[in-house]
């Protein structure tokens, strides 16, 4: 691709990714581009995300504006007796193991999603909203084919869950039976919701018939919103956390998100160790990694999760003074599910979008009328880590979506991010560390295994080489954990890169059937 590029998108989707580049085609930006996109993704891959869930967008501006747009899902403002609410479980079969999940209209915290495709589209799109908002009309309408990927979420992980009320089976079945894999997904309500927020604005899905039934639903079934949550709900635009990693500028998501804060504390400490001299994939390579990420989890228990909504926690946490010993104890060393998509996009004129958003696995509750299923993320286990309904109220909740931007000479060099709950953090940092660090072309970063180190688990995945991951030394009690395949747990890391000469380049990952489109 040459200067002349208009721009390029990696999505979770083809049709995720044909939207924003329609938006391209019509004179739009990198920020039409990402809201269109966005907007298909409630229609395109409705196992991750939604109207109804929250997400974030960090933004670079070709006038050098850096902004990371904060609209994920906010706690209630109140809480009731435990003995009102409805909160239940649900068990998820993965094949090889089951997990347990909660829903219920106790799940739900305030969305977001609305909010935020319409307050970056006024801050910094170009086109006219109904223009951007026409493919997710037309898909919902018309209906679209899911990928092998998106069908496996709805039928195969969240069938329980969608299929758990008759509102749910009207939104994602044709006949209340799963949808076939070739049968075509069609939300007809979902496309009249749009359409009619598309000409009225956000305000009628916080303030109007909207929000009326969902918090008629809520107080009379056993939910926590109220009209006061949904009223009050902001956008917030946040100064986004910014390092430097041999060289380049990397842009990710502040605190109270925990994501970015822990991407950044991982790099600072690899850019402790010359990799220049280092093999992709060898088993020293290898131990890096986990010692990276081992020494991560513990700097984080060591003085992060305990401050999380402290004024310069991500200061404090990073300087060098607190990572210094981390940083010597790996020199040291060396010398011896996730329901989330990302998009990202870069256009021609310097402008770059890198979005991630999540409708967690979705409380079961569908907004009559709408076609919309709202969050669970006060029933997401990650979310919570203090144990259920123990949550602050009225504060965003933390989140390890961590849409990334690098920057060289200021200018978008990558645009990244993932899906994968906990994994997000270690997939992301071992892409931009194949970039920068093996010079590797995006394809080839994306598509490369990867690893990650949890609670005594190193996991490896499919296409490391045997004879290294044999050689790796690991510390004692942990155990090595090989995968068979290349697999979503892993990551969906759906990347943009952009050369000093201007020739841009994406890379769908191909573990969630991610897409790329450019023009």
């Amino acid at each position: 691709m040459n200067r002349k590029t208009r721009g390029a998108i990696a999505a979770g989707h083809e049709k995720t990714a044909e939207a924003g580049i329609e938006m391209f085609r019509l004179g739009g930006n990198a920020f039409d581009a990402a809201v269109a996109a966005i907007l298909a993704s409630f229609v395109a891959e409705p196992g991750l995300t939604s109207a109804a869930g929250g997400g974030f967008l960090l933004a670079h501006t070709q006038t050098n504006q850096n902004i990371l747009f904060d609209f994920f899902t906010q706690t209630p403002s109140q809480k009731r007796n435990q003995g009102e609410i409805n909160f239940y479980p649900v068990e998820v079969n993965f094949g090889t193991a089951v997990q347990e999940f909660h829903i219920g209209l106790a799940a739900m915290a305030v969305p977001g999603n609305i909010a935020g495709v319409f307050h970056v589209h006024q801050r910094l799109g170009r086109l006219p909203f109904q223009v951007v908002a026409e493919p997710a009309i037309n898909y919902a309408k018309n209906g679209i084919y899911l990928n092998k990927f998106q069908y496996y979420c709805l039928t195969s992980i969240l069938e329980p869950i969608i299929m758990t009320a008759k509102a749910g089976q009207k939104v994602f079945a044709l006949t209340g039976e799963p949808i076939e894999p070739d049968g075509m997904l069609i939300m007809p309500e979902f496309a009249d919701t749009l359409a009619y927020l598309a000409e009225n604005g956000a305000q009628e899905f916080y303030e109007g018939e909207i929000a009326g039934r969902l918090v008629r639903d809520c107080q009379e079934q056993g939910g926590y919103l109220t009209l006061d949550d949904l009223k009050n709900y902001r956008v917030i635009e946040r100064i986004p956390l910014t390092i430097n990693y041999r060289g380049n500028t990397l842009l990710t998501n502040p605190p109270p998100s925990s994501g970015g804060t822990l991407i950044a504390c991982a790099l600072k400490l690899l850019s402790s160790i010359d990799l220049s001299n280092l093999e992709f994939g060898s088993a020293r390579h290898l131990e890096l990694l986990y010692q990276v990420m081992k020494l991560t989890n513990y700097a984080r228990r060591d003085g992060y999760d305990a401050y999380l909504y402290q004024n310069d926690i991500a200061e404090q946490f990073l300087a060098d003074c607190h990572l210094a010993p981390y940083q010597e104890r790996l020199t040291q060393t060396v010398n011896k599910w996730g329901s989330t998509t990302h998009i990202s996009v870069v256009d021609g004129d310097g402008n770059a979008a890198s979005v991630t958003t999540s409708n967690g696995e979705g409380s079961g509750y569908v907004i009559p009328g709408t076609g919309i299923m709202v969050n669970n993320m006060l029933g997401e286990e990650d979310l919570n880590p203090l144990g259920f309904h123990q949550w602050q109220e009225d504060v965003r909740i933390s989140s390890m979506m961590s849409p990334t931007i690098v920057l060289k000479d200021n200018q978008p060099e990558i645009v990244v991010g993932s899906g994968g709950s906990n994994r997000i953090r270690t997939a992301i940092l071992q892409v931009i560390s194949n970039i920068l660090d093996f010079n590797m072309p995006v394809r080839e970063a994306v598509d490369s295994p990867r690893v990650h180190g949890e609670n005594g688990c190193f996991h490896v995945e499919a296409g490391s080489r045997k004879a290294e991951v044999n050689q790796v030394t690991l510390p004692a009690n942990t155990q090595l954990v090989p995968w068979e395949d290349k697999n979503l747990f892993f990551g969906g890391v759906h990347t943009v890169m952009q050369t000093p000469d201007g020739f841009i380049s994406g890379a769908g990952d191909r573990r969630r059937d991610g897409a790329v489109a450019s023009c």
